[in-house]
């Protein structure tokens, strides 16, 4: 894989530091071996997440410099919803702070306790908040997003068959909705076609269920529709973009992913007053009026522009090819990923990479914390410890797969610092059968992933 080089120069610079091992075993055991307790400036490389990490251009901070912050009316907040209203088709358009404040309006307002949202998978916050709702999340993924080593271009459509059959099995009264989620993070930001948005839409029709899309990471999506599914091959990304969106009821989005802003999110409904009334309630409650939405008028402006420079070609060619050079250097070195690499980064198959630490041990995380150890780079669990105790027998729940997600923040490292990356899990990878397994020492009910107090399990 040729590196795709930058279609942008670099202005600012942030100096990094680079810690000895000594310095980041105290660390880490300090955090209790929790990469998220980590101080940034303990950390070289952090690819903890792509949220809110990324880069603004100096288009989004000259934006930053006109943003009107009216209490209400701002002159920001009517640019932001001219520009979502064209890009998405939605009648109605609200800011939030960020995603899971997205989630906190929409999901109590259309859950019943007891029901069942289902989706092709719910990310980490989202399973949370249905929770919290009174809701039971379902993950129906296609066949192909579970198996790891085998190529598909859309393992992360849902499996419509198997959603019907769940929906005939427990009766559509207990059915709340079905979330789709673009790309779909926790099987490894695998896109979604938009023929099986197009199904789904159907099935929900049939028995008169909502479609929300969670779509935090629309535009890496439509970009994979456009390289990957025939039809839309001649397509613009706002076109792809429109259809997608054009086959759910409402949207809720963290806009610190494809948005490239440090801080905002949004929620969109289709054509539903009775539920534009009654997020309103909640938005005023939790975020703040309506037309700042717990954001300052400067970020309203960011986001604005932020949205239109996601649809770039040649920046979403290059953001997938970040990716796709890691995922490269990782298959030459006999590193297991979910294959192929998805928009956001690279989840590396822990648990075939470190076959003697079991599920409860949690080898994503295992991993994450020998990557930091190694060289450190930040990275994050996408298995078994992400998936919280079952809500309602307290059980652990095992995860599809033991990943470790290398989530590139957008616009923000290099080539050189990917080919470290990639030398420290080589280097990992031989000696594999020495890294230990983690137990948990302290929890929280929900989200236990950010905060939890773990120690190494000895042999």
């Amino acid at each position: 894989m040729k590196y795709i080089a930058e279609p942008f120069k670099i202005k600012v610079v942030e100096p990094l530091r680079m810690t000895t091992a000594e310095e980041r075993r105290e660390a880490m055991e300090r955090a209790y071996f929790n990469g998220f307790a980590l101080r940034a400036e303990e950390v070289y490389i952090d690819l903890q997440t792509d949220s809110g990490t990324g880069a603004m251009t100096n288009t989004q901070w000259a934006a930053i410099m006109v943003g009107d912050e009216s209490y209400s009316g701002a002159r920001s907040y009517y640019h932001l919803m001219k520009v979502a209203e064209d890009l998405f088709g939605y009648a109605y358009n609200q800011p939030v702070h960020q995603g899971r404040a997205a989630e906190k309006v929409v999901f109590p307002v259309l859950t019943k306790p007891g029901q069942y949202w289902l989706s092709n998978t719910f990310f980490d916050t989202t399973r949370g908040h249905v929770g919290l709702a009174g809701g039971r999340p379902v993950d129906l993924v296609c066949p192909e997003g579970l198996d790891t080593s085998t190529y598909a271009d859309f393992k992360g459509d849902a499996d419509v068959e198997a959603m019907e059959r769940f929906i005939v099995e427990h009766g559509v009264d207990q059915i709340a909705g079905i979330v789709m989620t673009i790309t779909n993070n926790t099987v490894g930001g695998q896109p979604v076609s938009v023929g099986n948005l197009r199904a789904v839409r159907a099935l929900a029709d049939q028995y008169g269920l909502l479609v929300i899309l969670d779509a935090a990471r629309f535009a890496e999506n439509a970009m994979f529709v456009k390289q990957r599914e025939a039809e839309f091959a001649d397509s613009t990304i706002e076109q792809i973009t429109r259809e997608s969106f054009a086959q759910a009821d409402l949207f809720i989005m963290s806009a610190k992913k494809d948005a490239i802003v440090n801080m905002g999110g949004m929620i969109g409904v289709r054509d539903n007053e009775e539920i534009v009334g009654k997020l309103k309630s909640n938005v005023i409650a939790f975020e703040g009026y309506l037309t700042y939405g717990g954001l300052a008028g400067r970020d309203l402006e960011a986001l604005a522009v932020g949205l239109r420079e996601a649809l770039d070609e040649d920046y979403l060619r290059y953001r997938l090819g970040q990716g796709q050079y890691l995922g490269a250097r990782l298959e030459k070195a006999g590193v297991p990923f979910q294959n192929p690499v998805g928009g956001h980064g690279v989840f590396v198959d822990a648990g075939k990479l470190l076959p003697h630490i079991p599920w409860q041990q949690f080898p994503g995380h295992a991993l994450a914390v020998e990557l930091y150890l190694e060289a450190g780079i930040r990275s994050c669990d996408i298995g078994s410890l992400l998936m919280d105790r079952d809500p309602v027998t307290h059980e652990p729940q095992q995860a599809p797969a033991e990943f470790t997600r290398l989530a590139i923040p957008r616009r923000v490292y290099t080539q050189a610092h990917l080919d470290v990356v990639a030398d420290a899990l080589e280097a990992i990878a031989a000696r594999a059968d020495q890294v230990p397994g983690y137990e948990i020492t302290w929890e929280p009910p929900v989200l236990r992933h950010f905060t939890a107090h773990l120690r190494p399990v000895k042999p």
